[in-house]
């Protein structure tokens, strides 16, 4: 089968490679659609150091079954899936606890460290076990099943996170997990959402998404927030990108009392506002992947109560793979998501 494979650091190549052999357990998938993650880009140069070459990256994907082990059940070849970018184990403490995204012993699709490689779907066929598949709605194209993963790490974070009818919150980042974000806040109820970004034109995308107001994100960012909130701040915020600068916004645009759910993880440190954390009780709380969304996420599409079209930046054959990583890596492109069609 042909697949984008990171032979080195900064170069993808089209190449023949063998066919997955499924175990008992495993299904056959023909991808049809696979997105290009954020955390793919930053696997592309080594920063991350889970993108070691060679490795098929790729796991925000849908596709066909084409053939079945001999221990699958309920599923049949031509059967339209998805399927979770997180393999666990399902016998840990953390599974028995329903937190799979914990997993001691988990394993993610498209990432090769120095624990475990496991190739991903920028391929043709790529085979997963049978506990982690999720049916496609009729109505969920195969390009919108692309984006179930990230549409439910939004959804994850608000699930987690403490709230109440109306409450105000601010989301710091509108890229794409950010913009599914606030659809996530919109459907569960929130009042007021606030969204920043250094991207003007992120941000008229969020209102259309749901955000009732916009800000640029700069040295005015919180007073401007806490102008749109009577002095106080926000009950609640999001940050979805991982930086120092923005964890420090994300905190300091919450009133007192208020909570900070901590999604991006770009940077392994950040500088810790301790004293204003502690005298202002702030909650803090890390949200990490997804556990167990997709079917609530494949509802939210096939209602249209999420829309992820907006989200698709570009679609394009396998083959022009590689340059659409050249160009996003050295931002030549400027996209929230670019799904490749195997």
């Amino acid at each position: 089968m042909k697949a984008l494979v990171l032979t080195e650091y900064k170069k993808m190549e089209i190449q023949d490679v063998p066919m997955p052999v499924i175990a008992e357990d495993e299904v056959l998938i023909r991808v049809k659609s696979c997105g290009i993650c954020g955390s793919d880009i930053h696997g592309y140069d080594g920063s991350t150091g889970r993108r070691i070459p060679p490795v098929i990256m790729g796991h925000e994907a849908s596709g066909m079954i084409v053939e079945t082990g001999s221990k699958v059940s309920g599923w049949k070849k031509d059967d339209r899936v998805t399927f979770d970018s997180t393999i666990y184990c399902g016998h840990c403490w953390y599974c028995r606890q329903g937190l799979i995204n914990l997993c001691d012993n988990r394993l993610v699709l498209g990432v090769s460290c120095d624990e475990y490689r496991k190739n991903g779907a920028f391929a043709e066929y790529v085979a997963v076990p049978q506990h982690i598949l999720y049916a496609l709605p009729d109505t969920v194209s195969f390009d919108q099943a692309a984006l179930v993963e990230p549409l439910s790490i939004a959804v994850h974070a608000v699930d987690i996170s403490p709230h109440h009818l109306n409450t105000s919150v601010t989301v710091v980042g509108t890229g794409m997990v950010g913009l599914f974000v606030v659809q996530a806040l919109r459907a569960a109820g929130y009042g007021k959402i606030i969204a920043v970004d250094v991207d003007q034109k992120r941000l008229e995308i969020a209102k259309q998404m749901g955000a009732d107001e916009t800000v640029i994100s700069d040295e005015n960012s919180v007073a401007n927030i806490r102008n749109l909130t009577d002095g106080k701040g926000t009950d609640a915020a999001f940050e979805v990108v991982g930086s120092g600068t923005t964890f420090n916004l994300a905190v300091n645009s919450v009133r007192k009392g208020g909570s900070v759910t901590l999604i991006g993880n770009l940077s392994p440190k950040a500088d810790f506002p301790l004293q204003s954390v502690v005298t202002r009780q702030i909650r803090l709380q890390g949200s990490c992947a997804s556990a167990g969304e997709y079917p609530a996420c494949l509802d939210l599409i096939a209602r249209g109560a999420a829309d992820v079209n907006p989200i698709i930046s570009a679609t394009a054959p396998l083959e022009d793979g590689a340059k659409w990583f050249d160009d996003l890596y050295n931002r030549r492109v400027s996209a929230l998501k670019v799904v490749l069609n195997p």
